[in-house]
């Protein structure tokens, strides 16, 4: 007779799902399969009387603006308000060594089969496996079931290097910035590619926030989504942000980042016109900022994911500080991220997360 016990799922305690809203997550009905096993951290966003309903059976905690503001005191004005940015206090607040976040209008994809995907096994499946940053394989993931590193790749870089990120895709409606979104309003991603990919070291990318796990330990204070929304003259670049700076230090410390598989179903596109509103000086800042990243180098002595990103928020305020002041304000809000980071969590502050490459 076949056994009715479940396999336990993995990383059941190690891992927390982070997930901002302005709504009810009636959502979760539809990933109940998949994420009621796992401690949730539910960060609400907008008006904090409201009340948000989640559906039973979860295992979740709620902050809103009220929390925040009681357990950060004054360092709260580094968290974004009335934007998803918000979702990295819960980054902050988690305790666990892994994190996967989704946005509340994604829902569960299916594979060419018609199956539906587990998109939280997926990013664990790749961020428990290394990542080539230092040289490329053709055949994608070299790590994945039926496949292996091809002719000609240097055995001396097979072992690989850990895996600090994995960004999921997206079926349905793409993750496209408003000029794209205005002139493509009809366009619907119906590609499923069958891959992950290590993304080459020294390549920057844009990183999306709603489909997107890494190892808090190993990149957790780099993953700072930056001040957005109400109050800042810019919206939607938080995890672009985040992306760029993730980046650069993963480079550093040599850490890898994965992309491709899972997707998920992205149900709702955001109005272009606001988005335009939100995007329209980071559209045309992207194109100095773009290029500092690039060139951007991280002394030696930078050992740790905090000493990288206070370095990194010095050389960007003496670039940027001048340009317009509220590049100060995200390289003050970046040191101030940092404070509260190892305040929440003080044993981390002084681990070394991998040698300076």
């Amino acid at each position: 007779m076949a056994s009715s016990v479940l396999p336990t799922p993995l990383l059941k305690d190690e891992l927390d799902i982070v997930i901002p809203t302005i709504r009810n997550l009636d959502f979760l009905e539809m990933w109940r399969p998949f994420f009621q096993p796992y401690h949730l951290i539910i960060i609400q966003d907008g008006d904090p009387s409201k009340k948000i309903n989640v559906p039973e059976g979860f295992d979740y905690e709620l902050y809103n603006r009220l929390d925040i503001n009681r357990i950060l005191g004054p360092k709260a004005s580094c968290i974004s308000f009335k934007d998803s940015a918000c979702r990295c206090f819960g980054f902050m607040v988690s305790k666990k060594k892994y994190i996967y976040t989704i946005d509340d209008d994604c829902f569960v994809a299916k594979d060419p089969s018609g199956k539906e995907i587990n998109a939280l096994q997926q990013h664990i499946k790749n961020l428990l496996s290394p990542s080539t940053p230092f040289f490329f394989n053709t055949l994608y993931d070299p790590y994945a079931e039926g496949a292996d590193f091809v002719r000609g790749y240097p055995f001396s870089l097979r072992e690989g290097a850990p895996t600090a990120v994995s960004h999921g895709l997206w079926l349905n409606i793409p993750d496209y910035d408003a000029p794209t979104q205005l002139v493509k309003p009809m366009e619907r991603n119906t590609r499923y590619v069958d891959a992950v990919l290590t993304i080459p070291k020294g390549t920057l990318f844009p990183m999306c926030g709603m489909n997107l796990a890494f190892d808090r330990e190993l990149i957790g204070p780099a993953m700072y989504f930056g001040l957005m929304g109400d109050g800042q003259p810019i919206g939607r670049y938080d995890d672009m942000w985040a992306g760029w700076c993730t980046k650069v230090i993963c480079d550093h410390l040599g850490l890898g980042v994965k992309t491709g598989l899972p997707y998920i179903w992205h149900s709702k596109a955001s109005n272009p016109f606001v988005n335009l509103k939100k995007e329209y000086k980071g559209i045309f800042w992207q194109e100095d900022l773009i290029p500092f990243f690039q060139a951007v180098s991280l002394p030696k002595d930078c050992t740790t994911v905090q000493k990288c990103y206070i370095e990194l928020s010095k050389q960007f305020k003496e670039k940027f500080g001048k340009v317009d002041d509220y590049f100060n304000k995200l390289a003050d809000g970046m040191v101030t991220w940092i404070e509260a980071w190892d305040e929440l969590n003080p044993s981390a502050a002084a681990l070394p997360n991998g040698p300076a490459k």
